[in-house]
């Protein structure tokens, strides 16, 4: 149950990548001054997103140890 929750997260960490990709860029549209800082932003909630999705990966392999069966819990939209 524990390992499907992490799964379920994921989800909320894709939407949270997603709100600082459009502040990040609405910000880089408004300031060019702040692209810099933006696009460090931007490297990091891609990051975050990408340790979110290994650790779905590593739910989905536990669940695969409990139960014997295999299941593709969150398939990445990106």
């Amino acid at each position: 149950d524990e390992a499907r929750r992490v799964c379920d997260a994921d989800d909320e960490v894709d939407r949270l990548q997603d709100a600082v990709y459009d502040e990040s860029f609405r910000g880089m549209i408004e300031d060019p001054t702040t692209i810099e800082r933006n696009t460090y932003y931007l490297w990091t909630a891609h990051n975050l997103e990408r340790i979110a999705d290994r650790c779905t990966n590593i739910c989905e392999r536990v669940i695969y140890l409990v139960t014997g069966r295999m299941e593709e819990i969150n398939v990445s939209k990106y």
